[in-house]
């Protein structure tokens, strides 16, 4: 298990990226303590409203089928969240949606330390307790997210280790399908695009009745018109998409955000270094009802 100081080390610095994006940028929340840690991703306050740590996936039993409580990544993780932070003062912050189905808000969380502000997202992937991720109306910081998760992933730590998190092959459907409700990364060679009224779709294979496919909906290329151009340009490229596998004809990623289609792993693997300013920056102020450290 890595310590909440070596989860919180410095990040390291390599070369500029030329076309990095614009540092996440997010809205101020409310300060509270922590009173609880109900798993890996899932926070209790002192004015009892519970909170989910967005971009930040932790493992669940149901990732190997296993027993509940009976899955040594799960536990793992949600150590590693209590020693970030049960009993500690946090910072709240947002971007896009507020709220799950569940009503649990929807954050990313900042310890606070003295006079630091360290993100606990970005720590948990850092030190491989969970995986990067968004939802629909929830993909802020997804750079930022991406970054510390390769950092664990070329490294296998943490959950990187096992092999029920490895990158799936896109040329074994059978092997895709058996993971269907579940949230994994795929890589392979783009056989072609097929373009259609409503969607995209990224072709693996000549058969793409029975074998894997990504599909971008129309209205997401229509939000991203460089990232929609950029898309005829992947046949014969390898890639990796990430997102939860559904079943139409054979499995299918539903591709609702760009950061959900990378390029291979290469570059990153030879990675020695975190990369640049990859964190957003903690917002300043805080909503009025919530507590001020400043003013204790």
């Amino acid at each position: 298990m890595i310590g909440a100081a070596g989860l919180f080390a410095s990040l390291g610095a390599v070369a500029e990226e030329a076309k990095a994006p614009p540092p996440c940028t997010l809205e101020p929340g409310p300060i509270r303590t922590v009173t609880r840690v109900i798993d890996g991703e899932t926070l209790i306050l002192d004015d009892g409203k519970a909170v989910r740590l967005i971009g930040a996936l932790a493992p669940r039993a149901r990732d190997a089928d296993a027993d509940q409580g009976a899955w040594p990544p799960e536990a793992d993780a949600a150590k590693a969240l209590s020693d970030l932070v049960l009993a500690r003062r946090v910072k709240l912050a947002f971007a896009g949606r507020r709220l799950d189905r569940y009503g649990r808000e929807l954050a990313q969380v900042f310890v606070i330390d003295h006079g630091r502000e360290d993100w606990v997202q970005g720590a948990l992937l850092r030190g491989g307790f969970a995986r990067a991720y968004g939802l629909p109306g929830s993909f802020a910081c997804t750079h930022e997210l991406i970054a510390n998760e390769a950092y664990a992933r070329t490294r296998h730590l943490g959950l990187w280790q096992n092999g029920i998190y490895r990158t799936l092959a896109a040329d074994r459907p059978g092997e895709i399908m058996k993971r269907r409700g579940k949230y994994e990364r795929v890589g392979g060679t783009v056989v072609s695009i097929g373009r259609t009224k409503s969607a995209t779709y990224l072709n693996f294979s000549n058969d793409w009745r029975s074998d894997f496919t990504a599909r971008i909906d129309k209205k997401v290329l229509a939000a991203n018109p460089d990232f929609d151009r950029s898309l005829d340009a992947l046949t014969n490229t390898t890639v990796v998409v990430r997102g939860w596998i559904e079943r139409r004809n054979g499995p299918l990623i539903d591709i609702a955000d760009p950061s959900q289609l990378e390029a291979a792993d290469d570059a990153a693997a030879s990675q020695t270094e975190a990369p640049k300013e990859a964190r957003p920056a903690p917002p300043e102020g805080a909503e009025p009802s919530a507590v001020n450290l400043k003013s204790l």
